[in-house]
């Protein structure tokens, strides 16, 4: 039972399909230990818009970082030895990438070079960044998920200011997976995909966190929680793997369900004024919904 009124539900439109040409039915070490062993001819992650209106989406397995233009045509900017998942451009134009292999990896958009930022921490590898977000003042949060989950609730939320200090805020996460900040910048949202829940991660006063509790908790799905993306309301769109895509208030009240056309693995979503774009990695397509809220201004995206 619900203690909400029903969501709207809107029905999504494919914008955009990995062309053939760039498809791998090859084998990956990255599909062996997440995708049970089966090929993935690909798996698009980290939407992220360049300030000229193209959409920028990573290939995990295959190490890939495309370019698609606005009228939908596909271009491979990289292809090195990594897994990037999610990926954000930065003000002074440069994309920054977690890449679950390697890493925190900066791209050289007019290059297509790809560069470590960060490797490791106190000498330790990550367990496998996810990730990530920019707040205002240039401060990069992200993930480190690795394998954790409810057998493991080890999973880290990690802050890397902009003169260069890398700090854990919390490491007892079952999962995490997308972040965001709120409006404010006061508390960071989390996806705990394992948990299928939202996690709410209040920011001090003196750079700590304290009162980490749950916002949402979610049900359904094949897998739970993926991408994160926040409106001009405060709203959350949340990427549900293994069902939709969905918006929820400020309060964390759902108000819309949005639909795929097919494939159902929704890993992520990023706003271009009001229309959201959703990458969907069951088909290896970008989807498109207009919402009726328009998406925060991305800090990468200013002048």
């Amino acid at each position: 039972m619900s203690l909400y009124p029903p969501p709207v539900t809107m029905k999504a439109e494919t914008f955009a399909r990995v062309p053939d040409k760039f498809r791998k039915q090859v084998r990956t070490a990255w599909a062996d230990a997440n995708k049970a062993g089966n090929i993935a001819d690909c798996f698009l992650e980290g939407p992220s818009f360049d300030r000229a209106g193209n959409l920028w989406v990573t290939d995990i397995p295959h190490g890939r970082i495309f370019k698609i233009s606005p009228s939908g045509d596909w271009s491979l900017v990289s292809e090195y030895d990594g897994w990037p998942n999610g990926l954000k451009f930065h003000k002074d134009g440069r994309a920054f990438i977690t890449d679950y292999k390697r890493g925190i990896m900066v791209l050289d958009p007019a290059t297509g070079k790809v560069a470590p930022l960060i490797e490791t921490v106190r000498s330790e590898s990550f367990k496998g960044v996810n990730d990530l977000h920019f707040a205002s003042n240039g401060d990069l949060y992200f993930t480190d998920q690795g394998q954790t989950g409810m057998h493991d609730p080890t999973g880290r939320v990690y802050r890397f200011t902009a003169d260069g200090k890398l700090t854990c805020l919390v490491n007892t996460i079952p999962s995490p997976n997308g972040i965001v900040l709120d409006l404010h910048e006061k508390v960071v949202l989390v996806a705990v995909t394992r948990a299928n829940a939202i996690w709410r991660i209040p920011l001090m006063l003196d750079g700590g966190v304290s009162k980490v509790g749950v916002a949402a908790q979610l049900s359904g799905g094949l897998a739970g929680p993926d991408g994160l993306a926040l409106d001009e309301e405060g709203g959350l769109i949340i990427a549900h793997a293994g069902m939709g895509c969905w918006r929820f208030d400020r309060l964390l009240r759902p108000t819309h369900f949005i639909e795929p056309p097919e494939g159902i693995f929704t890993t992520n979503a990023a706003f271009k004024g009001k229309r959201l774009y959703i990458t969907e990695s069951e088909s290896g397509t970008i989807l498109v919904a207009d919402l009726p809220v328009a998406g925060r201004r991305m800090y990468g995206q200013m002048d």
